[in-house]
Formats: C-alpha cells, structure tokens, sequence
C-alpha cells in the first residue's frame, strides 16, 4: 500500500535521489542525456540551490511512501506565481511506476483549484504525458535546447545592457517583461535568479525591454526574455560571450521551436539540436515564446 504525505525541507536530498534515479532511467530509456550531472560526486551540491528554492517557495509538495517499508517512491511538486500554478517535479521511481502513484501524485501537488492557468515544462516520457493530458492541459509547444561553442562575438544593438543588482534585483521591471510575455509575475524566481547567476537588464530608449541570466555551467543558464523576438538573438550573443570568458566548452539555450529569429542566429553559429526534448503543456498564453529562453534547468519556466 502507498501512503501520501506533504513534503519538508528535511526531505530534499530524499527528493533529489528519486529525481537522479528517475532522470537516468528516462535518459536510457530514449537514448538521450536527461541528468546533466549523472555521475558527478558532487551533484547535490550542485543542485541543492534550486531543490533548496523549490523546497522554500512550493505551493504543493507531497512525497508516496511504501507503507511496509517507509521507502519514498515518488514526489511532486508545484509552484504558485501571480496565480499560475507550475509542476516543478513529478517523478516516480522506476519500479514503482504504472501502480497509480504518479495520479494521486499528480491529483495532490497539480489541482486547477486556485490558479487562472497551469504548466508544465514536460519531458517526452510517454507515461507521464498521458498524466499531463489527463489533467486537461494540452501540449502547445515543443520546446528544444540547442547546444554549441559559444562565440565572443557580441551583436550589434542600440540596446544598453545594465548589471542586475543581486541584493536588489527591479523586480516591477522584470514582472512588466514576465507579464506580457509568460502572462504572470514571478519575484521569487527572479530574487533566486539574481543571486546565482550574472542578470542584464536591457534598455532601449530608458525603456526596459529585456533581461537575461547568464550560464554558470555550459548547461544552465536564463532565463532570457526580450519584448521584441528580433532583439533575442542580441541577448543570446551576449549569453555566449559570458560563456566563452567564463571558458565554457559548450553552451545550451532551451528554446520554443516557434523562436525564428533566435534559431536563426543559433544555426548561423553551428549550434545544434540536443537530443532531450521537451514539451510546453498549458492552458495559458504561448503564442509570445518566440522571444523566451527558458531556465535551465528547466524546473521551471
């Protein structure tokens, strides 16, 4: 028999070893690079910021028990933002899949009850995308990173690129990007956002149109969001060249296959398309992702 119980701070490495072990067998499951620190000694170091983030600003977080064992089997999580409800995490160890675990997961942590929209930045693991369609959300975007060696080749802009305060962040302008391009505000992301990675505000005209978080590790970087999605490829440019003086290999930019403009860019650069694939489930507002980089990891939007 599984139990359910809502989730604590003193449960984040129990959460984090079900994400290592889950991750893993999706990625040998479709010949893809799903856990970008498998086998790194130091992955809950690494990692811990954000499951210590996610543990601190969860809306619903509820981990299924094995009844006869105490063992943790499963966890899901979701966050709260200006009324739109994410699913951060939702994995079920391999062995106790396909048991009903992943529903009454699913039903605890993912309820419309509350929220104006919900979302979730999906794998392609065809098990959960059948829980994702049940919830009544429908998939609106495939969602691809593209990966290559990052250039120090700025673009030429008449933007003007300002420092994000890390104590400070201007959170009105960052929500008036968020809102009109996501459809929500999110001050907790951003707070957490500028204390771990290089933030840029752009301007043009004294006007804020733009932001950008640099990469920390050739895999995580953004999110970057421009109000005009021919100014995008300026902020990716800029993404790269951080990468490249930071003496990254590699670096990832997770995007909307709808991003024309930065597609192009990234093309013209000889970035390729990782194999792990993602889908954008929501009932909210996509049509303006073509000017979004999505955070990676992508936990959240």
């Amino acid at each position: 028999m599984t139990t359910y119980r809502r989730g604590t701070p003193a449960d984040t490495r129990t959460c984090f070893d079900i994400f290592e072990v889950t991750v893993d067998d999706l990625g040998r499951r479709t010949g893809s690079v799903a856990n970008s620190t498998a086998g790194d000694p130091n992955a809950f170091d690494l990692r811990r910021p954000l499951f210590d983030h996610l543990a601190e600003t969860a809306d619903a977080w509820w981990i299924a028990e094995d009844e006869s064992s105490g063992r943790a089997i499963g966890y899901a999580r979701s966050i709260l933002r200006d009324g739109v409800r994410e699913l951060t995490e939702f994995f079920v160890l391999p062995d106790a899949q396909a048991g009903g675990v992943g529903r009454e997961l699913l039903a605890r942590a993912f309820s419309a009850e509350g929220a104006r929209h919900r979302a979730i930045v999906a794998t392609t693991d065809t098990r959960a995308i059948a829980r994702y369609l049940k919830t009544g959300l429908e998939a609106q975007l495939p969602l691809v990173g593209w990966e290559g060696v990052p250039r120090d080749e700025p673009l030429d802009t008449d933007l003007v690129r300002e420092p994000i305060d890390p104590a400070g962040p201007p959170l009105d302008a960052l929500a008036t990007i968020d809102r009109r391009i996501l459809g929500f505000r999110r001050d907790e992301e951003h707070r957490w956002l500028a204390g771990q990675r290089p933030g840029w505000l752009y301007r043009r005209q004294d006007a804020v149109v733009g932001y950008a978080y640099h990469p920390t590790r050739p895999l995580w970087g953004g999110p970057y969001a421009a109000l005009e999605a021919a100014d995008l490829p300026v902020l990716i440019a800029d993404g790269e060249a951080a990468a490249s003086a930071a003496g990254h290999p590699t670096v990832t930019f997770d995007l909307a296959l709808t991003a024309r403009p930065a597609i192009d860019h990234l093309l013209g650069r000889g970035f390729r398309v990782d194999p792990f694939l993602m889908l954008l489930f929501s009932d909210g507002p996509s049509e303006l992702l073509d000017r979004y980089v999505l955070t990676s990891p992508p936990f959240f939007a």
